[in-house]
Parts: C-alpha cells; structure tokens; sequence
C-alpha cells in the first residue's frame, strides 16, 4: 500500500553498487508525471520471490523481470510492483547502461501496467505511450521495443 508521502520504493537487500537515491526520485517522477500524482510502491527483490509472486498470481511458474499488481477502484493508489534486481542487473550488462537506468525501465512499464495498459493486447498502444514517456523521461529502449526487436 503506498505510504501517506506518496510512491515508496522498499529493496530486500540493497547492494553496495546499487544508488538507492535516483530510483527513489524517479519513483516520485513517475507518480507526478506519468500517474498522475497517484502514489504506487515498489518491491526490488530476488528471483525467487519473483517467482512465487508470478506463480501465485499468474499461475506462471518462472521468475520474471518485474510484475504490476493494480489496485483497481479499491484502495487510495495504483498498486504495487514487484523488480528483480537479478533480472535487471543482468538486463542491464546486456543493454550496456546502469542497473539504476534498468530498474527505471522496469518502473515505467510496470506503472503503465497499474494504469490499465497492456501491450500484450491493445495493439500497440502500451508500447507508443511506453515511447513517448522513454523520451520525456531520458530512458533508453523499453522492454516493448526489445521483444519486438
């Protein structure tokens, strides 16, 4: 549930590689800008929770990179995602940019996942808006574009 100062973002286990200060600003970025000022919270976790989560959600027994699970009409923010910081580290070497960079992509897809979107099927939408917020917001190639690539 995001916390009464708005977006959170909670790490299991910081790494002393990892700068936890830009993701947290982009957190609030995101909620400002693309959320419209509505609050999320976001876990960075292991693959392991990653997994469960997708198992018990989504009946999807692997691990993945990042999950969204909406609130819907019923509480006071979009929801929560859930990152693995496994994944995003090593999406991140393949990529050529820095973790911190792959957890804000991750972000963004996710936050637009907690808005309603889903590229999986609206034909396209999901990825041109995922689009337009990369360029306002500096980030390089977003995961649409790698899939389709």
């Amino acid at each position: 549930m995001p916390s009464p100062e708005g977006s959170s973002v909670t790490f299991r286990r910081v790494p002393a590689t990892l700068r936890r200060t830009p993701i947290e600003r982009f957190a609030r970025r995101l909620q400002t800008e693309v959320a419209q000022g509505v609050p999320f919270d976001t876990l960075i976790t292991g693959d392991a929770e990653l997994r469960r989560l997708n198992r018990d959600f989504r009946s999807k027994d692997y691990a993945t990179d990042v999950l969204s699970f909406p609130l819907g009409n019923t509480g006071s923010g979009l929801g929560d995602l859930a990152i693995s910081l496994v994944r995003a580290r090593a999406q991140a070497r393949e990529f050529a940019h820095s973790i911190e960079t792959e957890i804000q992509i991750l972000m963004l897809h996710g936050v637009l996942h907690l808005m309603g979107h889903d590229h999986e099927i609206d034909r396209g939408q999901m990825a041109r808006l995922e689009k337009r917020w990369r360029a306002k917001l500096g980030l390089p190639a977003g995961l649409i574009e790698r899939v389709e690539s």
